[in-house]
């Protein structure tokens, strides 16, 4: 997985969770918890940068409504593998 995608992908959902959440720092600890998950996914190798974003956004809104880093891997997990089936069954161009 590029850097460049995981930087992205975490800026984006950062940038947007921010305007959202206008009392939350820059340097909130969901900061470095999504650039950990975001990390993790090195391991599938996932490194589609549109994935990525949808992950980090999942992640984050997963994180607000459960509290609790593991449940919300769990669910952006869910949800990136609900886009690679949805991905995998279109017909090819």
């Amino acid at each position: 997985m590029s850097s460049q995608a995981r930087e992205g992908a975490c800026a984006f959902a950062l940038r947007n969770y921010l305007l959202l959440h206008s009392g939350i720092s820059e340097n909130d600890n969901r900061r470095s918890a999504l650039y950990r998950y975001i990390a993790s996914l090195r391991d599938t190798g996932e490194d589609d940068f549109d994935l990525l974003q949808i992950a980090a956004v999942a992640y984050l809104k997963k994180l607000d409504e459960l509290h609790d880093d593991q449940c919300a891997r769990l669910a952006a997990d869910q949800v990136l593998a609900e886009c690679l089936k949805a991905r995998n069954s279109q017909p090819e161009r």
